[in-house]
């Protein structure tokens, strides 16, 4: 049998902790005796399961709040000495964070059964927290078969010193993939630079690309280097390049063909040696036979043309980028949330995604903040309602904001409008509750 690895946070010491905990065979305890520590250990070693023997008062319950939830991936048994269970700090905290509490003298039998679940907790889960480098914003994420491929065309190309056009819808991925040409590249070590061809004025544009000698016009004080020029030993991309003006079509084209570029009020060439990657989301073989984009210009960009599939082409990837999401932002999300729940992932599947995973993406922090359960739920998405689970308009989300509501209500009633007792009758805390009042808008 593998053995459990459990971190032990008190101020004690050892012979503290283990009179406390008894032997736990089965078990390799790491104790510290400081939260500073433990946060040192975690940064160095992985540990599912952590155990607080609290000695503390109240005054450092802030600080055990902020490091629980830094280190909410994994599950915490406490015990407390049981005056202090009366404080609503910490049975906030409690219910937050911990999947279980004792209160000294701790009975060590029933102590060892909630380690034991809590390591079950942490070993069933099914997707594990990415790591760093799969939080890196360079990387594709996705196991799908569109990704796949996508990847597949983005290892060939990277090794060929060629322009890239890239195409999908708006919000799909399109830097990432060129970042990935970029990085995957000879080029990797050199500079990647990215442009926004449609969030520039076509009058700075043509400055802002091939730099400008001083006194070209009112206001050059002194020379300027391009972002061309900048590129050069490395990647630049240029983004939306179907915005691009045509004057600036017919200079981009001269650089294409012959590697050097004019400075705005300059007389002089200056070679460059950058790799020029582009993207679009509109339809440039459409834009050319409009007269809005240059032909010629079209076949030099598009020798090698890729195209990132959009989210509703690849929904088996939504747990893995949902799961990516979550830890990317965990210091964003409410205190008591720990996930995202079948349910909205089951309500992530059916919906088409318009934005992409730039949408996805927002929508997911949007709810980390605004949940009020554990998990986040459907409703906490706000996505429209779509399939089958709403025949009639009254979706899923719909009825359980009903029936939150009524049963909040009842349970008022019932309790003449007394909080605590209605907050422990739907076993909730009086904060939470307090919040739930304010979101159906009842008051008593």
């Amino acid at each position: 049998m593998p053995v459990k690895r459990l971190i032990c946070v008190t101020r004690e010491g050892s012979a503290h902790a283990r009179a406390c905990h008894g032997a736990l065979p089965g078990w390799d305890v790491c104790v510290v005796e400081h939260l500073a520590a433990a946060r040192k250990v975690l940064s160095q070693q992985h540990y599912g399961v952590g155990l607080l023997l609290d000695s503390s008062d109240s005054a450092d319950d802030a600080e055990l709040e902020r490091f629980l939830h830094q280190h909410h991936h994994m599950r915490w048994v406490g015990v407390f000495d049981a005056c202090r269970l009366v404080e609503p700090a910490l049975r906030e905290l409690i219910a937050a964070h911990l999947v279980d509490f004792h209160t000294l003298p701790v009975d060590t039998l029933r102590l060892e059964h909630s380690l034991g679940h809590a390591h079950g907790m942490a070993t069933m889960a099914t997707r594990a927290a990415p790591s760093e480098s799969a939080l890196r914003v360079s990387h594709i994420d996705g196991t799908s078969a569109a990704i796949a491929r996508l990847r597949s065309h983005i290892d060939k190309i990277a090794a060929v010193d060629a322009p890239v056009l890239i195409c999908g819808e708006s919000g799909s991925g399109k830097e990432l993939a060129a970042q990935e040409i970029h990085l995957r590249s000879p080029r990797a070590t050199g500079p990647f630079i990215a442009i926004n061809c449609a969030a520039m004025a076509p009058t700075l544009i043509h400055s802002e690309l091939f730099g400008h000698e001083r006194g070209a016009f009112t206001g050059a004080m002194r020379d300027k280097q391009g972002l061309l020029e900048a590129a050069s030993g490395g990647s630049i991309f240029l983004d939306e390049i179907g915005d691009l003006p045509l004057d600036l079509q017919a200079s981009l084209l001269r650089f294409l063909q012959e590697r050097v570029i004019y400075r705005v009020g300059g007389t002089r060439t200056i070679a460059v040696d950058a790799r020029v990657i582009t993207a679009t989301h509109v339809d440039l073989p459409q834009a050319v036979a409009e007269g809005r984009f240059r032909e010629d210009l079209y076949y030099r960009l598009s020798v090698f043309p890729i195209r990132v599939p959009a989210l509703r082409e690849r929904k088996e990837d939504l747990p893995l980028l949902t799961d990516l999401i979550f830890n990317k932002f965990a210091s964003e999300r409410s205190a008591q949330l720990k996930g995202v729940s079948r349910e909205a992932l089951q309500a992530m599947a059916r919906y088409d995604w318009p934005g992409n995973v730039r949408e996805l993406i927002n929508r997911v922090r949007r709810a980390m903040v605004l949940a009020e359960h554990r998990l986040v739920m459907p409703e906490d998405l706000d996505l429209p309602c779509v399939g089958p689970i709403c025949p009639n308009g009254a979706g899923l989300g719909t009825s359980r904001l009903s029936a939150e509501r009524v049963a909040i209500g009842e349970s008022l009633a019932r309790s003449g409008n007394n909080i605590s007792r209605a907050a422990r009758e739907l076993g909730v805390s009086r904060m939470t509750l307090y919040r739930l009042m304010a979101k159906h808008e009842i008051s008593v």
